[in-house]
């Protein structure tokens, strides 16, 4: 009788259980790079924002801020701030939410099973914190076929552009104060640095 090959394998299985409820709290959730308690979410949220990302609750279709706008930038969590859709992705669908046919990353957002309405779903998370960011369906445009469909409520949109603008506004001023402040760089040359002949 050859019990050696099963004898291996049943502590493989073992191992990979432990494994995968490693990966998971002591309530079945997956481990967040940030973990909040709702209490804390609710203080950094809009009520409209919690009930949509931490309550699974649905924005009305046509309702969101982001559904017709068509700027070019990053659609981020609007809990963690994390990466999620470009806007070389979203495509105008008709069903009244923001939709995208591609995340940003294969590794930004979670799916899973959403058995919370008669017709299964598949509800995307973000990655990063957990978030409830939408649903996704097959009968999206090529070349994926996916309809990612999310709530504005659950995203902030950040135009490159305006973000690189105010990252160098920022930038010059901060170098003309300090061009402007006494005990810069500039007063604090040595005497054998200077000049001859200055003071």
């Amino acid at each position: 009788m050859r019990r050696g090959p099963v004898l291996l394998v049943i502590p493989l299985f073992v191992v990979a259980a432990i494994v995968a409820m490693a990966a998971e709290d002591e309530f079945g959730q997956k481990r967040r790079k940030v973990n909040k308690s709702n209490q804390e979410w609710a203080k950094l949220l809009t009520r409209n924002q919690f009930l949509v990302t931490r309550m699974k609750v649905t924005e009305p279709a046509f309702s969101g801020r982001y559904v017709n706008n068509h700027a070019k930038g990053v659609y981020r969590c609007v809990c963690c701030d994390s990466d999620l859709f470009s806007s070389r992705t979203k495509f105008n669908s008709g069903t009244g939410w923001p939709s995208f046919w591609q995340a940003i990353s294969p590794s930004s957002i979670d799916t899973e099973a959403d058995n919370s309405t008669a017709e299964q779903r598949i509800e995307v998370l973000c990655t990063t914190c957990g978030a409830h960011l939408g649903h996704v369906f097959d009968d999206g445009p090529p070349p994926t076929g996916l309809r990612f469909c999310i709530n504005s409520l659950a995203l902030k949109f950040v135009n490159p552009a305006a973000a690189a603008k105010k990252s160098k506004s920022e930038s010059d001023a901060k170098d003309e104060k300090s061009r402007d402040e006494p005990g810069t760089d500039a007063e604090k040359t040595s005497p054998s640095e200077a000049k001859p002949g200055a003071k």
